[in-house]
């Protein structure tokens, strides 16, 4: 049955106007625009926390074609506030879709705006910095419109990190057999008969594609609220802790990073940082953080240093900013390689590094992979030297 088009707006809070279409016809949604120059994965793009309260732009000129499946979604919540497309396929082609995108989007409810030139609206981001917009096809007088924009609690005074987290802890455990992927790719795991390690996994808005990752690696994993104490994960005596994606902006979650810098002052076991958890842990290093002009959201992005790349799925609005005292116990391990700002750390005294990318992907390339690898190295060798665990 052929859906029915509604005309529909996006205004931008500086008062750029985009006509276009919508597959709802009531719909009124607030956000921050920005967008992502991936040409696949819009299933899992959707679908990641790290985008709470957003309306995401895809470049790519046309998105849909390979339907919704029912393995690729990153967490059982959505949280974006709209997607902007230039066209939307409706005769999906792919062996593992089970329902068109038109129908995800219908029966999600998901606001969008489709029909408009995604490009030079990017142009316009670009040029101008990330901003907020107002999807809508009801009928307002623009002044009315750009007075609630202009009132909008901006992303940065949000915390966003309190409504992606888990409310309460859970356990995932180890199986000697292939764990199921959400990986966009669906390629084998092979499993690597490692000890068994407990992790404990700070959901600051995790993926699933992260957990996964240390799944196939032998671990068991207990994942926690963001704002959990360092008493409450001591107790649980893991044997290394994970930081995890997550939206917003580092520098307003002042209580996490009071939390972490407990953790790594006294639970003394290798940790890991993931985008939003690279943040936090810079912060509660003694660094800042600092909002991009139009972050960094895509599946190519060239990360590494001394001759040596990898191509990087990206998502996050803000960086780290180095200091002087930072330098002092941190190095920098990878820089973003189309702008220079820092994309990777690791402390020079515990077993402690970040990153500022996504090596578990999905989408995008497993350049980066081996980090998950090296966690578990990091891991294998503290409990071999044995001066880590702290009991209080």
């Amino acid at each position: 049955m052929k859906q029915k088009n509604y005309p529909a707006m996006l205004l931008l809070e500086d008062g750029t106007q985009y006509y276009g279409w919508s597959l709802l016809n009531s719909i009124q949604s607030i956000g921050e625009v920005v967008f992502n120059t991936g040409i696949t994965g819009y299933q899992e793009i959707i679908t990641d926390p790290s985008y709470a309260e957003q309306i995401i732009i895809f470049t790519y000129p046309e998105i849909g074609n390979t339907g919704i499946n029912e393995e690729d979604n990153e967490a059982k919540t959505i949280y974006i506030k709209g997607i902007i497309a230039k066209n939307i396929c409706r005769q999906p082609s792919n062996w593992r879709h089970h329902a068109t995108f038109i129908d995800y989007l219908i029966q999600n409810k998901i606001p969008h705006i489709f029909g408009i030139d995604t490009r030079a609206l990017t142009k316009h981001l670009r040029n101008n910095g990330v901003m907020n917009g107002y999807i809508t096809n009801q009928i307002f007088s623009t002044q009315i419109i750009e007075e609630m924009i202009r009132t909008n609690s901006k992303i940065t005074h949000k915390k966003l990190v309190d409504i992606v987290t888990t409310k309460n802890l859970y356990k995932l455990k180890f199986h000697q057999e292939k764990p199921k992927t959400y990986s966009h790719l669906n390629r084998k795991i092979k499993i690597n008969h490692y000890p068994i390690f407990h992790i404990a996994v700070l959901d600051l808005g995790v993926k699933h594609n992260i957990l996964s990752r240390l799944i196939s690696r032998g671990c068991s994993i207990t994942i926690l609220p963001a704002d959990s104490s360092y008493d409450t994960i001591n107790k649980l005596q893991v044997d290394g802790i994970l930081l995890s994606n997550g939206p917003g902006d580092p520098s307003s979650m002042i209580n996490i990073v009071n939390n972490i810098k407990d953790i790594i002052n006294f639970c003394h076991v290798p940790i890991f940082g993931i985008c939003m958890g690279h943040q936090i842990l810079s912060l509660a290093l003694g660094g800042q953080t600092f909002k991009l002009k139009f972050g960094h959201r895509g599946l190519n992005h060239p990360a590494g240093m001394n001759q040596k790349a990898e191509i990087t799925s990206q998502n996050h609005g803000f960086a780290v900013k180095f200091n002087t005292s930072l330098s002092k116990k941190l190095a920098i391990s990878h820089f973003n390689l189309n702008d220079s700002t820092i994309a990777g750390i690791i402390h020079k005294y515990k077993p402690i590094f970040s990153v500022q990318y996504h090596p578990e992907a999905s989408p995008g390339p497993h350049d980066s992979e081996y980090l998950f690898n090296h966690f578990i190295h990091l891991i294998k060798q503290s409990k071999i030297n044995k001066p880590f665990r702290n009991i209080n």
